[in-house]
């Protein structure tokens, strides 16, 4: 499954890096159709959420900005800087190392970045994730409120949620944290359907979906870090022995700290393996998608032989990939969920 996504996107990045493919590129993009702010523009973030394209004329839901300038706190929307347009000195930079967020200039001239605590479209994709979350908890906590779970069995919301939630729990956190799972559980769960929704939010082309969430390394840097803190807060006594002094020869930690440096190490190293991998496999299917819909632009402009061959092939491939990120959008939570249940049992041992 990696190693397609490796291959496609290889096959994409070397037709747009090849001379003719950036030649096409500036073709497409001088007939209205921009390659690189089709790929970096959907998976990137923005101050506002664009909806659809009318007759020529983009439709962008506006989102609310909160900027603290030298000129103190701002609220305004997003739509009051479209378009290069200023609102009291702030604008949005074209280019340099601030490209596409909020600036202002300094009295020298040069560009510096304000305090910027604006809903962008990840964070109100999160908002509307958070929500479809807690909707769905909720409804089924008050199905099993109103009924006898003994007598009978679940419908509607906890029909489809009750074999998801004994699944994860009974696999995942029961069989690797062991006696104590319980105190977990809802953090573990919480955190498998948070990311599933996300992943499945991300594939919807249209809103509320489209955002790339768990592609930005800023999420999954948030979520690996509430496994850090499970993991290393709650560790017991034999876990931190086994850092600080480990059951091997004693030369290999006294004088020399050798083994404690390579364990501490290892406490990073954990959390940073499952920022990347979850953030890395999103983002890499995004691209992918994306890629393959550039393609058909590129092509296009070869000639109606081969844009018309390789529209067909694209398209098929794809309709694949988007079948495949489905299945990869569940696995990524699973994989998460595992790990993270994985890394909590090992410092629960005995």
């Amino acid at each position: 499954m990696n190693r397609l996504k490796i291959i496609g996107i290889l096959i994409v990045m070397g037709l747009l890096l090849l001379p003719s493919g950036r030649c096409r590129a500036e073709e497409s993009a001088s007939e209205g159709i921009d390659v690189g702010e089709i790929l970096f523009g959907h998976t990137g973030d923005s101050y506002g959420w664009h909806i659809l394209t009318w007759k020529g004329k983009h439709i962008n839901l506006p989102l609310p900005c909160i900027v603290h300038s030298s000129k103190g706190w701002k609220f305004f929307l997003s739509s009051a800087l479209e378009h290069g347009n200023s609102y009291e000195g702030l604008f949005i930079a074209e280019d340099g190392k601030y490209k596409d967020k909020i600036v202002e200039l300094s009295p020298d001239g040069t560009q510096i970045r304000p305090l910027d605590l604006s809903i962008t479209k990840n964070v109100c994709s999160l908002m509307i994730s958070s929500l479809i979350l807690l909707l769905l908890v909720l409804l089924t906590a008050r199905w099993y409120r109103r009924h006898d779970v003994d007598s009978e069995a679940p419908s509607g919301i906890a029909k489809l949620m009750e074999p998801l939630i004994v699944s994860i729990n009974d696999s995942l956190v029961k069989e690797n944290i062991g006696k104590d799972y319980r105190r977990y559980s809802p953090y573990l769960l919480t955190a498998f359907f948070f990311i599933l929704i996300n992943n499945l939010l991300g594939l919807v082309p249209f809103f509320p979906g489209g955002a790339n969430v768990t592609g930005n390394i800023a999420v999954t840097l948030v979520l690996a870090l509430c496994t850090f803190v499970a993991v290393n807060l709650f560790g017991n006594k034999h876990y931190w022995k086994d850092i600080l002094w480990p059951d091997v020869p004693l030369f290999l930690k006294f004088p020399i700290p050798l083994m404690q440096l390579i364990e501490i190490f290892g406490l990073f190293t954990k959390p940073i393996s499952l920022m990347v991998r979850l953030f890395a496999n999103i983002l890499a299917g995004h691209a992918m998608i994306l890629g393959l819909v550039c393609v058909i632009f590129i092509a296009a402009r070869i000639g109606p032989v081969i844009g018309g061959s390789m529209t067909v092939v694209t398209v098929l491939f794809g309709v694949f990939m988007n079948c495949l990120e489905l299945l990869v959008a569940f696995i990524q939570a699973y994989v998460f969920t595992m790990l993270s249940a994985v890394f909590i049992g090992m410092s629960r041992e005995g």
